[in-house]
């Protein structure tokens, strides 16, 4: 199957690859079609887990639950490539973690032959639908999609049933430093605050104003609005020109016999001489007339 033709597949999202299982079940619901129980020791994380870390206090709260319930949505398998009878988590990584903490033996499962790109594509997907991502891990999918697999945003876009301006836009995170990252990732830094920086000449500094004035996220569109304006050379100081000024005046005046002012404002200035009546006037005529 071409890379092309495998986001075809995967346009419908978890849905298509995994049925019914794919929408969350009610606790009285039935198990989804196909479905089966597998031993917990038989399972292993996938190599395609989006997730960098999962939060202990959210795993112990689901543990909890299914302790319970039980497991009420079928993990998301296929066979394991290099251990025959046992098979690799695709999506329900956390459930599985989840049902070991509470004490559970076997849970229920889908098994789907998939190939590696299908596999990344489907776990990225149930993750997005979960919004268990936080934008660096989704942004870090899409890039590892697009790297790994030879896929382009195009069809990206389709295999995770969203459009291309917002895969774009989530890949383009992945340019701000890795602080920025960081603080995006912990919750420091929203979204919108990413998007602001992303147009910032120095989005490090722009994100430090940002977390120290606690600016919203116009603000910080308008930080780097204000960041992005080019700002004019300043004037030379004026302690710094009047020396220097004064005794040209001076020099000038003694020459020509004119009251000589010199002014500055920065780029370039002008020179003015002022005459007390017609005759001196003609001297200033007679002078610019000589140099013709």
């Amino acid at each position: 199957m071409s890379v092309k033709e495998q986001p075809r597949r995967l346009g419908k999202g978890l849905v298509e690859l995994m049925g019914s299982a794919a929408s969350a079940l009610t606790p009285h619901a039935m198990p989804a079609e196909g479905a089966r129980t597998v031993a917990i020791a038989a399972l292993h994380p996938g190599p395609f887990q989006p997730r960098r870390a999962m939060d202990e206090a959210a795993l112990e709260e689901l543990a909890a639950s299914l302790k319970s319930r039980g497991v009420l949505q079928p993990l998301l398998v296929r066979g394991h490539p290099a251990k025959p009878g046992q098979y690799q988590i695709i999506a329900g990584e956390r459930r599985w973690r989840a049902a070991q903490r509470a004490g559970l033996h076997e849970v229920p499962v889908l098994v789907r032959e998939l190939s590696d790109t299908d596999a990344m594509a489907a776990g990225l997907v149930e993750n997005l639908q979960r919004q268990d991502l936080d934008p660096i891990e989704e942004a870090e999918g899409y890039q590892r999609l697009l790297d790994e697999f030879g896929m382009i945003q195009e069809d990206l876009a389709v295999a995770v049933a969203k459009s291309r301006p917002h895969i774009t836009n989530m890949l383009r995170l992945l340019n701000l430093p890795r602080s920025v990252q960081t603080a995006l990732q912990s919750g420091e830094l929203s979204s919108g605050h990413a998007r602001a920086l992303m147009q910032h000449p120095d989005p490090e500094a722009g994100a430090r104003a940002i977390l120290a004035n606690r600016l919203t996220v116009r603000q910080a569109e308008l930080l780097a609005q204000t960041a992005l304006t080019p700002k004019p050379p300043p004037a030379r100081a004026r302690y710094e020109t009047d020396v220097e000024t004064r005794a040209l005046e001076r020099d000038l005046s003694e020459r020509l016999g004119l009251r000589v002012r010199i002014s500055f404002n920065g780029k370039g200035g002008s020179v003015s001489l002022a005459y007390e009546g017609l005759d001196q006037l003609d001297g200033i005529l007679a002078l610019l007339n000589g140099r013709q």
